[in-house]
């Protein structure tokens, strides 16, 4: 399981950060989506965007699918939001792509706040045993 201090979600807080630092609050997420992939290349982060997730019912996959905005290190599924606030609805999105995947590490990063917000969301192998850090960080946008 990822530890606190993992380096992988640093990195990507991190670049979050310079994004949020560089652009601040109130544009579409489609901005944010742009602007932190090539955040992401200057980081030299490995990752790929708009991954289509399948999702299987009884062995056998349906036609309806997901769309993570971003896997980075082919091991962190990213949810990014412009919006006032995360909800639960958020945090229940994000785990339910960890769900489909079998990934157990998950961010949602919400640029629509004057300070970016982010959030880690853990999946251990127990799907009952799924978490959600105790509470929203909020970086400074300096």
């Amino acid at each position: 399981m990822a530890d606190e201090r993992d380096p992988r979600t640093y990195t990507i807080i991190g670049a979050a950060m310079e994004v949020h630092r560089q652009l601040g609050c109130g544009f579409l997420e489609s901005v944010y989506q742009e602007a932190f992939a090539l955040e992401l290349i200057e980081q030299q982060v490995p990752f790929r965007r708009e991954v289509e997730l399948l999702i299987r019912y009884k062995g056998r996959v349906l036609e309806t699918s997901f769309r993570a905005d971003f896997i980075c290190f082919d091991s962190v599924i990213v949810e990014l939001k412009a919006i006032v606030a995360l909800t639960g609805i958020d945090d229940a999105q994000v785990l339910n792509y960890l769900k489909s995947t079998g990934y157990e590490v998950g961010m949602l990063l919400n640029f629509g706040t004057p300070s970016l917000q982010h959030k880690r969301l853990v999946r251990s192998s127990s799907w009952k045993s799924s978490r959600i850090d105790p509470q929203i960080s909020q970086s400074d946008a300096d």
